[in-house]
């Protein structure tokens, strides 16, 4: 399952940023865009995601996934079309190969949401 992996790389790309910023915010959200074509299991990748995040800064965070079409470009046609994943990746017109992939193949953090951490309470005396 490579989502678990994919998962690590996202933790600790988030972790880095996370420790970089002044005042460690509390982290809520992040978005993620994953193209349908790179063979990532969305709700996989929602598993390992909250099985590794527990008990981490990121305990409690969601992840939330907008997957993007394969759209593909028949150079032939000049047309863009939407493949069958696993069935039939050439041109429905024409038939030619599929070589000009526009979208499908995006996995990238999109947006991370969070708000800063409180200020501790100071006793005055």
């Amino acid at each position: 399952m490579h989502e678990t992996d994919m998962t690590k790389a996202l933790i600790l790309t988030v972790r880095d940023w996370w420790l970089s910023q002044p005042e460690r915010p509390q982290i809520s959200q992040i978005h993620l865009i994953v193209g349908q074509f790179t063979c990532v299991e969305p709700a996989s990748l929602q598993f390992a995601f909250e099985v590794q995040t527990r008990d981490t800064f990121l305990a409690g965070a969601k992840l939330v996934i907008q997957e993007t079409p394969l759209i593909a470009f028949c150079h032939c046609c000049q047309q863009e079309y939407r493949p069958e994943i696993g069935i039939r990746y050439a041109c429905p017109s024409c038939g030619s190969p599929m070589d000009d992939i526009r979208s499908g193949r995006e996995l990238k953090i999109d947006r991370i949401e969070y708000a800063a951490q409180p200020a501790p309470a100071t006793v005055e005396s």
